[in-house]
């Protein structure tokens, strides 16, 4: 079958022939990729900065954002059947006795390090014809999400940022549970579907990035209602003067300077969320008044990776809501699919569109 793999020794990326996988256990699931979504770590992989082969292994399959159809099951499976639409979970649990996030399926808080992640670290990915994984790793689709269910994953990256800030904002049980006010930093794919889950708990949402408008996910972001800033041409006090002090910021652009920047707009009592994995830059904030800022404040930041298979479920049933509420918008985030043989060029930029790319193996 066809498969995208990199080979890190020779520092390659291309679409190779490989056995196509059979059922290993009574659990597993035969699936039929239908469509893998490209986004930053693919870059990364690419790039050879990150992702490691299988043990004994001189290649890794690609892909972590998958929807496929399932083709066949195992004997033990029950929640599944040869025709659903189903989409995977990335990390698998380390083997560590002693890592009690692992053991108790909690593999997103893993201590160890020691995990597997599937077209990433140690384990082969999505982007093949089909692949074979565990029942209790797949979540079931509903049929109508077909079009749009290839951003389940990172969806789930604003899902479990939010479930971590519901547990945050306990500490202040005299709070009423109003909509408070959001920046999203970050007008990628993560990001506009970060704004829209905000927006869904009831947020007032600004979508805060470097391009200037007119451009295609300023029009997309305030469409759906969340306005759209520029950066460029709106530093961060002029974005505090129009929108006032963020209760929770929300980072999607994977740009430190940018985001540290943005503290100063956080809110007293406030949560701020770094999702991205940025590259070393030149320091040029004032540190201590970040952590002055910080500690007067009551503040709190969190670094978010990764998700858990309750992030997957929400995410999925907020892929319907968020159809029902902007109808034709989620599929907007989709602005081009390709062939497989197109995988290299798309992920470092020669055939990027303007938010999300998505390489398709099953066409409809």
């Amino acid at each position: 079958m066809k498969a995208v793999a990199v080979f890190p020794k020779g520092r390659e990326v291309k679409v190779i022939d490989v056995p196509e996988p059979r059922l290993g256990s009574p659990t597993d699931v035969r699936v039929r990729t239908l469509e893998v979504g490209v986004c930053g770590t693919d870059k990364e992989v690419v790039q050879f900065k990150h992702g490691k082969p299988p043990k004994g292994e001189d290649y890794l399959i690609v892909g972590h954002e998958c929807l496929g159809e399932v083709v066949e099951v195992g004997a033990q499976v029950k929640n599944l059947a040869p025709g659903d639409l189903v989409v995977p979970r990335v990390r698998r649990p380390c083997p560590s006795p002693d890592c009690l996030p692992c053991r108790t399926g909690a593999t997103d808080f893993c201590v160890t390090g020691e995990y597997t992640e599937r077209g990433i670290q140690g384990a082969h990915g999505f982007a093949a014809e089909y692949f074979v994984e565990d029942s209790q790793y797949l979540h079931k689709v509903p049929r109508e999400l077909r079009g749009v269910a290839v951003l389940t994953e990172p969806l789930t990256i604003a899902e479990k940022a939010l479930r971590e800030v519901a547990h945050v904002q306990t500490r202040m049980p005299w709070q009423r549970q109003l909509p408070g006010k959001a920046v999203v930093l970050g007008a990628g794919p993560v990001g506009l579907l970060g704004a829209m889950a905000l927006m869904r708990a009831g947020f007032q949402t600004t979508v805060y990035s470097r391009g200037a408008k007119p451009n295609a996910k300023a029009e997309l972001s305030e469409s759906l209602g969340a306005p759209y800033v520029s950066s460029k041409e709106n530093p961060v006090d002029a974005l505090v003067k129009q929108r006032g002090k963020a209760d929770v910021v929300y980072e999607a652009a994977g740009v430190a300077s940018a985001a540290f920047e943005l503290l100063t707009a956080l809110a007293p009592n406030g949560v701020f969320i770094f999702t991205g994995v940025p590259e070393s830059e030149e320091e040029t904030l004032d540190e201590g008044v970040l952590m002055k800022q910080v500690v007067m404040n009551n503040q709190v930041l969190i670094g978010t990776v990764n998700a858990a298979a309750v992030d997957f479920e929400s995410a999925l049933e907020d892929l319907g809501r968020f159809r029902a509420k902007w109808p034709g918008k989620v599929e907007r985030l989709l602005t081009a699919r390709h062939r497989p043989e197109d995988y290299a060029e798309v992920v470092t930029g020669k055939k990027r569109s303007d938010i999300k790319d998505v390489i398709v193996f099953t066409p409809e």
